[in-house]
C-alpha cells in the first residue's frame, strides 16, 4: 500500500512542509466558497451592496453549522492519529466508524433543526428590513446541503490524518472549482441571484462529499470507513476532544454576529448597513488569513498526534518548531498584503469608491496584530493534537473574551467604526498569554509522555532520528 507521507519515519521538516502546504492551500481554496459567492453577489446590478450585506449576515450561521464538522472531524482525527502511532489499528478503525456515524446522523438532524428557525436567527443576527429578503433566500437554499457540507469537511480530516494531504486538498479543490464555474451560471445566466449562489455552493459541496467518501471507502487508505463497532465511550472521547475547536469556531461566529449587531446599533439604519457591508468584506479578508493558517496548524496535527502516540517526543518538538515558523511566516506575508494589496481585494466586491475606502480602513485595522495570531493558532491546535484540551480551550476562550470586552466597550465611547479595533486588541493579548502558558506547560507534558514509553505497545522503531 503506497503511503503519501509516513508520519513516523519521514524526516520531520520535509514532512511538515509536505502536509502543511497542501492543507494550507486546501483551506485557502475553501475560502473561495464564500468569497466567490460574495464577489458575484456584490456585482448584481442595482442591489449588489444590499445583497452582499444580507449574505454577510448569513455567514455566521453557515459557519456555525459547519463547526459541527470540526467538532467531529478534528475531535476524531487526533485520536485516530495517536492510535495509529501506538500501533492500534483496530481502535483507529473504531474511531473512524463512530465519526462517520456522528456526522451522517448529526448533519441530517442539524438541517431539520435549523431550517424552521432560519427567520428568527436572521433577525437576531443583525439582518435589517432592507437585507432580510436576500439573507432569507440564500440561507433557505444553503441549508438543504447541510449533510454534504458536513460530511465533506468533517471526513476530509481522516484523509489528512492518514498522511494523504494532497488528496485532502484535491477534495476541496474540486468543490471550489465547481463553485467558481456554477456561480456566474446560476446568478447571472439563469437570473437566480442570491438563490443561484447558494445552489452553486450546495452542488459544489456534493462534489467534494462524493470524492471524500469514495476515497475513504476505497483501498488506498490504511484505515477505511467500516460499519459497526459503535461505542458510546469513543463517541464521548471524540466529542470531548473536538469540543475545543468546535467552541473556537462557534465563538468566532458569535463574534461576527456581535460585530454586525453592534455596527447596526451604533451605526443607525443608514450607516449600519454600510458598515456591515464593510465588515463583510473585511471578514472575507480575515478568512483568507485564518483559514489557511488553520490549515497549517490543523493539518499538521496528524504529525504531532501520531508521534505523541508513539512517544517520539523528539519528533513532536521538532515538528512544533517548524510549524511555528510556517504560521508566523504566513501571517507576516498576509500583514503585508493587507496593507499593500487591500484595494485590489476590495475591488472584487464593489466598485463604489466611498465604500471601498471604508472597507480598506476596516481591513487595515483588523490586520494590525495578525502576526502574533500565527503563534496562537499553533499553540491551541498543538495542544489539541496531543489531547491536551484543558490547555487549548482556556487559551482560546481568553482571546475571545478580550475581543468581546473591546467590541462592546469601544463603540459605546468612540462610535460604531471603533468596533473594528476589537480584533487587533484580542490578537495581541491572546497570543501573549498563550505563549507564556506554552513555555511553562508543554515541556512538562512531553516529559510525562516520554516517561510512558514503556507502557505503550510499540511498532518497529523508526530508523532515523526525526531530522533532515
Amino acid at each position: 500500500m503506497h503511503m503519501e507521507n509516513d508520519l513516523g519515519r519521514d524526516p520531520i521538516r520535509r514532512l511538515v512542509w509536505r502536509i502543511a502546504l497542501p492543507s494550507m492551500f486546501a483551506q485557502f481554496v475553501s475560502v473561495l466558497y464564500s468569497i466567490v459567492d460574495r464577489m458575484y453577489i456584490g456585482h448584481i446590478a442595482g442591489v449588489g451592496g444590499l445583497a452582499l450585506a444580507g449574505v454577510g449576515t448569513c455567514g455566521p450561521i453557515v459557519t456555525m453549522i459547519g463547526s459541527v464538522a470540526s467538532w467531529v472531524g478534528i475531535g476524531g482525527a487526533p485520536l485516530m492519529s495517536m492510535r495509529m502511532g501506538e500501533g492500534r489499528a483496530d481502535q483507529a478503525r473504531q474511531i473512524l466508524a463512530n465519526c462517520f456515524l456522528l456526522l451522517s446522523a448529526g448533519s441530517v438532524l442539524l438541517m431539520a433543526f435549523a431550517f424552521p428557525l432560519r427567520t428568527p436567527m436572521l433577525h437576531a443576527f443583525g439582518t435589517s428590513a432592507a437585507t432580510f429578503g436576500y439573507a432569507h433566500t440564500y440561507l433557505s437554499v444553503y441549508l438543504l446541503g447541510t449533510p454534504f457540507a458536513l460530511l465533506a469537511t468533517g471526513m476530509n480530516q481522516f484523509i489528512i490524518c492518514q498522511g494523504f494531504a494532497n488528496k485532502g486538498m484535491q477534495s476541496v479543490l474540486l468543490g471550489a472549482v465547481l463553485n467558481i464555474l456554477l456561480d456566474p451560471l446560476f446568478i447571472f445566466t439563469f437570473g437566480m441571484g442570491v438563490a443561484g449562489a447558494a445552489l452553486a455552493t450546495v452542488l459544489s459541496q456534493m462534489g467534494s462529499c462524493a470524492f471524500v467518501l469514495w476515497f475513504l471507502f476505497g483501498k488506498r487508505v490504511p484505515i477505511r470507513i467500516t460499519f459497526g463497532a459503535y461505542c458510546w465511550r469513543w463517541i464521548r472521547r471524540i466529542l470531548t476532544t473536538g469540543f475545543t475547536p468546535f467552541l473556537i469556531i462557534a465563538i468566532d461566529n458569535v463574534m461576527i454576529i456581535a460585530m454586525n449587531a453592534v455596527l447596526q446599533r451604533y451605526g443607525g439604519p443608514g450607516q449600519g448597513d454600510i458598515l456591515i457591508t464593510c465588515a463583510t468584506i473585511a471578514q472575507s479578508f480575515m478568512l483568507v488569513v485564518t483559514m489557511p493558517l488553520g490549515g497549517i496548524s490543523g493539518g499538521t496535527q496528524s504529525i504531532l498526534g501520531y508521534n505523541y502516540g508513539a512517544c517520539r517526543v523528539d519528533r513532536v518538538r521538532q515538528a512544533q518548531r517548524t510549524i511555528f515558523g510556517l504560521c508566523i511566516g504566513y501571517t507576516a506575508v498576509m500583514f503585508l498584503l493587507a496593507h499593500l494589496a487591500g484595494p485590489l481585494f476590495i475591488r472584487l466586491f464593489t466598485q463604489d469608491t466611498a465604500l471601498a475606502a471604508l472597507a480598506q480602513r476596516a481591513i487595515s485595522i483588523c490586520t494590525l496584530a495578525i502576526i502574533p495570531l500565527g503563534a496562537q493558532y499553533e499553540i491551541v491546535d498543538g495542544f489539541t493534537a496531543i489531547g491536551m484540551v484543558r490547555f487549548a480551550l482556556p487559551l482560546s476562550f481568553f482571546r475571545k473574551l478580550v475581543y468581546f470586552i473591546a467590541l462592546f466597550w469601544l463603540p459605546a465611547g468612540l462610535g460604531a467604526p471603533a468596533a473594528f479595533y476589537a480584533e487587533p486588541i484580542s490578537d495581541l493579548l491572546g497570543p501573549a498569554v498563550s505563549i507564556w502558558i506554552y513555555a511553562v506547560a508543554m515541556k512538562k507534558v512531553l516529559f510525562r509522555r516520554l516517561e510512558m514509553r514503556g507502557n505503550i505497545p510499540r511498532q518497529q522503531e523508526p530508523h532515523n532520528n526525526g531530522g533532515d
